[in-house]
């Protein structure tokens, strides 16, 4: 087959661009082919602005020329993103001053493990020498202070320039704020959702967080009132979808996955967690027992093209860790402290990878993970 702009049109109608159903010439993708001998110049246009989509769509294009064409083409590309137009939803996004990064910890489906995720990812992290602040923005049903031992704390009210603030409860070295300090452990908060909105706001940006190079949103289950109260508040970094492997939790996970996808959202998602992804017994520890099914969010991960951070087994321990108040990840030398700091480390090089590659709130740089004496903050 000769080499020209009809043959590549050709054969390019052959590939599809992430999430999209039409091929890359009908979606507009491949704005212009310009053929130089064996020199091939292409222009992309694409609405997916990560670096992993463009790199991929890429490899695609050069694997086709050079199998069904010319195997000796040498091909360039200059590829732009796609304005987005202005989202009907308008955002406050009042940014935190000190607030480096802003990560929320999201599922649509509740029981899968937000939470205990969230406050081990975060005890890892403030082991590591980072400053850590987590905001138990499930409303209805408060988890982080029994996580943390601090349940019955009052925080305590401050002055900062004159103005009155509520100074954090800290514990394991990471500044919390949750619903849970102003409610008594048996009482169920019966509000409707514009009350509970303004309450969560209250605890955003009426707590005195100071510097923080993190601070995790554990999210409640769904996607309604509280969600989009935070992304029309914060300008949030990224999100971590947290889900196990069973086909159910994957449905609504999807769900979840699409609504931070969304044009009036649009939060990148830095990664995928299986939690509960197995069990092993104390009698025969090399057996895997696949209780919710096998890698379900791994695969889940692959098919919509979005990167997969690690999973958690099933830990007696670190049920009874939660349950005591002490994040299991501390436990030093363990197999869940090895396992949370791989999935931390990979979970910071995803958020580098986000505020370099697209607009920032703020850019977070960490050259070490032993401690975040290396975070430094661009504009």
């Amino acid at each position: 087959m000769e080499l020209n702009k009809k043959s590549i049109s050709k054969v390019l109608e052959e590939v599809y661009s992430s999430g999209s159903k039409d091929n890359i010439i009908k979606s507009g993708v491949v704005a212009n082919i310009m053929v130089f001998d064996i020199e091939v110049d292409i222009n992309l246009i694409m609405d997916n602005p990560t670096l992993q989509a463009r790199k991929k769509v890429e490899a695609e294009i050069i694997d086709i020329i050079h199998q069904r064409i010319n195997s000796k083409a040498k091909i360039k590309f200059n590829t732009k993103i796609k304005k987005v137009s202005k989202p009907e939803i308008e955002r406050v996004n009042k940014k935190l001053s000190g607030v480096d990064s802003i990560i929320a910890i999201s599922s649509a489906k509740g029981g899968v493990g937000k939470s205990t995720f969230t406050v081990n990812a975060a005890a890892i992290l403030a082991k590591m020498g980072c400053k850590v602040g987590i905001l138990d923005a499930d409303i209805y049903g408060p988890s982080i202070p029994t996580m943390l031992d601090v349940e019955g704390y009052v925080p305590k009210s401050i002055k900062i320039d004159g103005v009155s603030k509520i100074e954090p409860v800290e514990s394991y070295g990471i500044k919390l704020m949750s619903i849970g300090f102003f409610t008594k452990l048996d009482q169920a908060v019966v509000w409707r959702g514009p009350m509970a909105s303004k309450a969560l706001k209250q605890m955003i940006f009426d707590t005195n967080w100071g510097e923080l190079d993190f601070l995790f949103l554990d999210l409640p289950p769904g996607t309604g009132d509280i969600h989009l109260s935070l992304v029309q508040s914060l300008p949030i970094n990224g999100a971590v979808i947290v889900s196990t492997p069973q086909n159910v939790a994957l449905a609504d996970v999807r769900r979840g996955i699409k609504m931070f996808q969304q044009y009036s959202i649009n939060i990148p998602i830095l990664g995928l967690v299986e939690n509960m992804s197995y069990f092993t017994s104390n009698e025969e520890p090399e057996i895997k027992h696949f209780i919710f099914g096998e890698s379900g969010v791994k695969y889940l991960a692959k098919d919509l093209d979005i990167n997969f951070l690690g999973e958690i087994p099933i830990f007696t321990s670190l049920r009874e860790a939660s349950d005591f108040g002490r994040p299991g990840s501390l436990q030093e030398n363990s197999v869940i402290e090895n396992i949370f700091r791989e999935i931390s480390k990979l979970l910071v090089e995803e958020l580098i990878k986000r505020n370099n590659e697209l607009p920032p709130t703020k850019i977070v740089k960490i050259t070490n993970l032993v401690g975040c004496s290396a975070v430094k903050k661009k504009s």
